[in-house]
């Protein structure tokens, strides 16, 4: 890679890092205290409404693709007329989606909400008053997307830092008001986080139409434009079907069948490894639009490279924060809440597997995305996926556990990671079936040698200490080198190593040189 594309990603990586390290840290605090005074019920319900209205956005993911993608090859091109008609095309669209989203919710989504789900009477006024602040949200956000799309191809992911900062102050404040007013609980934490939500999208879409021209929304609507986008986001509808179903639509399935506590515990496991995801996604999204972009140039190989290797990375990093969670996740959630739900133990283990094999689903689709023939993808992995509800919910119906629906997604991701996706870049991405073996082969070999030592140490300490914070560190600390040193020496090739080991010497040297 060119040394400026580079230096931009890990610059970008490093801003959102730092972002994705504060609001983690407060959002590990804030969790604790929610759960202290909402009280696991409430929160369960809160996590299903909020997925009710969810479960309708899967339109707005399927556009939302489609906006990202076309604002960045615009922006690519260097057409800022197109750029300009791109922009307003997509807000109209956004705009039109989110009423009749909103509409259909307020309807059949309350039906739903009043007849299907098992929430206790008592609290079906708070779980109403979350559905209308979330169907609010939902249409303000989806008319947002055409500016975060606008501020990822720019690659200002800096903004994200500054902002993070500002968001993650601001749940401070909430969780101090939750401690001092009495009254409903469930209500005012709907209320002020809507409030927080509002503020900061409309801090975001000052921003982007201040710095940006193209955001600048403009009474024009180009359906040359517009039919490539439609195609594109067509094929993608079918795949948002089945990721929202496996989503928000299980939450709503769980409640369905179990109580509100177990919905609890599956949002907090989930919880905990969307922070862990995080340190790949930042990774991911400051590579992806450098991938876009030089697929865009005609740059194949070059994009192809930078696919794979960072993909490859994503995975350790990952793999770096999955370990010691897997082997302490008692201990973690229980550090962290004060109290362990039921279930919530092994649903965050397993979910940690899971999004192991979610790295390679979601990173190789960013070819997909950059080639715009996604009807190979859109047809198979939705199919995929759509077979994970049916399943879970005839397991439901014959009396499985809640953890059941772990397993079946666990069994359907690895399908997409190691089987699906690479079939799909061979066939329409001209890549070979040799170019992605030795990227599975080191990160099997990296996961492997890693685990070795910590499950032993993990299974020994357990026996002769009787101290979890003892085990929790030792284990914690060794889990995490274990993986640091088997990607350094089994996951980066010697070339890589050299550079890498270069640029940290040459800091070095500059900064003793300074003083």
């Amino acid at each position: 890679m060119p040394e400026t594309n580079n230096k931009t990603i890990a610059k970008n990586t490093l801003a959102l890092y730092v972002r994705m390290g504060i609001t983690m840290l407060v959002g590990l605090f804030t969790s604790r205290v929610i759960l202290q005074v909402l009280g696991v019920t409430d929160m369960g319900i809160n996590a299903t409404v909020g997925g009710v209205v969810a479960f309708a956005g899967f339109l707005n993911s399927a556009l939302s693709n489609g906006t990202s993608r076309f604002i960045m090859v615009a922006l690519g091109e260097g057409d800022k007329q197109k750029l300009k008609s791109t922009f307003s095309t997509c807000f109209w669209v956004h705009l039109g989606l989110a009423l009749i989203i909103a509409f259909l919710v307020e309807t059949i989504g309350l039906w739903f909400l009043y007849n299907k789900l098992i929430i206790p009477p008592d609290r079906m006024d708070a779980a109403v008053w979350v559905f209308h602040l979330s169907v609010v949200s939902m249409i303000v956000g989806m008319t947002q997307v055409p500016y975060g799309a606008s501020l990822i191809a720019h690659e200002r992911m800096d903004m994200y830092a500054y902002t993070g900062m500002i968001d993650t102050f601001l749940k401070l404040i909430i969780v101090y008001i939750l401690t001092i007013i009495e009254v409903d609980k469930l209500k005012l934490y709907s209320t002020l986080f809507f409030c927080t939500n509002m503020g900061m999208l409309l801090f975001y879409r000052w921003f982007c139409t201040t710095r940006f021209s193209e955001c600048k929304v403009e009474l024009r609507f180009d359906r040359k434009i517009f039919k490539p986008i439609l195609t594109f986001s067509g094929w993608q509808l079918f795949a948002n079907v089945a990721i929202s179903l496996n989503s928000n639509g299980i939450l709503m399935l769980l409640n369905m069948f179990f109580s509100p506590a177990v919905v609890a515990a599956r949002a907090i496991s989930l919880q905990v490894e969307s922070y862990a995801s995080q340190f790949m996604s930042n990774f991911r999204t400051a590579a992806n639009p450098q991938i876009v972009k030089k697929y865009s140039a005609g740059d194949y190989d070059g994009s192809k490279h930078l696919l794979l290797e960072s993909t490859k990375y994503c995975f350790y990093l990952l793999l770096m924060l999955s370990l010691p969670i897997f082997l302490l996740s008692y201990e973690i959630l229980y550090v962290w809440l004060g109290q362990v739900p039921d279930y919530c133990d092994i649903f965050l283990r397993l979910v940690m597997i899971q999004s192991l094999f979610q790295i390679f689903d979601t990173g190789l689709y960013t070819a997909i995305y950059a080639n715009g023939n996604i009807k190979w993808n859109a047809l198979t992995s939705p199919t995929i996926g759509f077979l994970a509800f049916p399943i879970v919910y005839l397991l439901f119906r014959f009396g499985a556990s809640p953890i059941a629906l772990s397993w079946v997604f666990i069994v359907t991701c690895s399908i997409r990671a190691c089987i699906q996706k690479p079939l799909i870049l061979i066939k329409i991405c001209g890549y070979r079936y040799k170019d992605f073996v030795p990227m599975y082969l080191s990160c099997l070999k990296v996961t492997v040698v890693s685990s070795v030592i910590p499950f032993l140490l993990n299974y020994w300490i357990r026996q002769e200490v009787n101290s979890p914070f003892v085990i929790s560190f030792v284990v914690g600390i060794v889990s995490v080198l274990s993986v640091c040193i088997s990607a350094w020496y089994l996951g980066v090739d010697a070339n890589m190593r050299k550079r890498l080991t270069d640029i940290v010497r040459n800091k070095m040297v500059g900064s003793f040189k300074s003083l």
